[in-house]
């Protein structure tokens, strides 16, 4: 009996969610009866799905995309991905799919072929790289309107959440019931979650996943904001993964550490006997030069650009530095064998596929072409000068993105293509919105 069939026996699954991400990173697939699933192994899904905006739009470009004709796209299991889906009524597990063309090639819109493209150019150099993803959001109150403002939820205590309570361990407990649910889903899934801290915002809270595999990362960033949703559901709230859900309170992001290990030796390569190596500053200067123009994969949606605000926070400029959280790129303090990057720019609305795979590539071309970073960022604070490095709108961001061919070569040009027309379709859609500020201010000033 395989993998699958013994997995499904011995957890008396009844119903099987075939999923994949799409471009913006959320689930789509089909829901089979186990017998079903079994009789197919392979499915099938338009693939159309792939491109389409957050708001359910096509992408402007569409039909250049895509052929007219909607075709189906091939599903394939990938069993490593198998896990029980712990709040669901009935038995049920979970698969996550890599996606294929008709003729049996991998599909180029697909967020998981991207992070597999990227990580064959670094097994062709001998290298594997090294991630742990740090995940932030908020739980808030349930909020139906829309034109209402979001609230932080209340906690046990029945107050909710007023003052700066970084690392609060008071702050945490106020959500034991959430917290206890949560872990036990994840502990149910396999999700290699380390610790769990109380962030600067109200209720907003940050979890940490063990180093790993790039790709079975992302796999578990995508269960885990899956998880994280049905969980404050269960206790009658929300979470929001949102970049900048609120006014008043920090951003969210998803920061990612990353190193890079010689495939042969098992060595970490940003190590040269305790001193950062030459490797190291290469793929630093990678990241330092073409984060700007691949900034569209880390903050992803309209609303991710207003994380992106001196004093919040949240990275507004390229320095790096050892230690140093105001600056964009922070390299934390480690014993050499654990030398390593943390890419701060990432939020926490990005599709975590993409994410990883553009930091990776950003190093990569670093050390490809033996880029040098700047000099770190001294005692005085990385945004105390008041520089802005970064686009500060999406549709700024869309427009580098077109401007670096190093980018969109590593990435696939149909894909930058199909992406920027999913973000322009739902930018444009954004501007039409007219907003409050809008109609307060320049309704009679103007």
């Amino acid at each position: 009996m395989g993998i699958l069939e013994d997995f499904l026996k011995t957890h008396s699954i009844t119903e099987i969610e075939s999923t994949l991400p799409d471009m913006t990173g959320n689930a789509r697939g089909k829901f089979y009866p186990t017998r079903k699933f079994l009789s197919e192994q392979e499915g099938r899904l338009p693939e159309t799905v792939l491109v389409q905006s957050v708001t359910g739009d096509w992408a402007y470009n569409h039909y250049d995309i895509v052929d007219a004709r909607d075709q189906d796209m091939i599903l394939v299991p990938d069993t490593n991905t198998l896990r029980i889906v712990p709040w669901a009524d009935e038995p049920t597990a979970q698969l996550i799919n890599d996606c294929f063309d008709t003729d049996g090639n991998p599909h180029p819109l697909s967020s998981r072929t991207i992070l597999r493209h990227v990580l064959a150019l670094f097994e062709a150099e001998g290298l594997r790289p090294v991630v742990a993803p740090e995940m932030e959001f908020y739980l808030v109150q349930k909020q139906n309107d829309p034109d209402y403002e979001l609230k932080p939820a209340v906690g046990r205590s029945g107050r909710r959440e007023t003052a700066r309570r970084s690392y609060s361990i008071d702050a945490v407990n106020e959500f034991n019931p959430v917290i206890d649910t949560l872990y036990a889903y994840c502990e149910a899934q396999d999700l290699d979650v380390d610790t769990l801290i109380h962030e600067s915002g109200a209720a907003q809270m940050e979890i940490n996943f063990l180093h790993g595999d790039p790709l079975d990362l992302a796999d578990q960033v995508f269960v885990f904001k899956r998880t994280m949703r049905e969980t404050a559901i269960k206790h009658d709230i929300h979470a929001t993964f949102m970049a900048k859900p609120m006014q008043n309170e920090p951003g969210s992001a998803m920061h990612i550490h990353q190193s890079l290990i010689d495939i042969k030796t098992g060595k970490n390569i940003f190590n040269d006997n305790g001193e950062y190596s030459e490797a190291f500053y290469h793929y630093l200067g990678g990241l330092q030069k073409y984060t700007p123009n691949a900034i569209s994969f880390f903050a992803p949606n309209v609303n991710s650009y207003r994380r992106f605000a001196p004093e919040m926070a949240a990275p507004v400029n390229m320095k790096w530095g050892v230690d140093d959280r105001t600056a964009g790129l922070r390299i934390p303090v480690s014993s050499p064998e654990a030398y390593r990057i943390e890419n701060r720019f990432p939020g926490s609305d990005c599709n975590p596929y993409l994410a990883i795979a553009t930091s990776l590539a950003c190093g990569y071309l670093g050390l490809k072409e033996k880029l040098r970073p700047t000099e770190p960022s001294n005692a005085k604070s990385a945004q105390e000068t008041g520089e802005v490095d970064l686009a500060r709108t999406l549709e700024e961001a869309l427009r580098l993105l077109e401007d670096c061919p190093e980018i969109c070569d590593i990435m696939g040009q149909k894909f930058v293509d199909a992406y920027i027309g999913v973000k322009r379709s739902e930018f444009e859609t954004f501007n039409k919105v007219i907003s409050s500020w809008e109609r307060e201010h320049l309704l009679l000033n103007v």
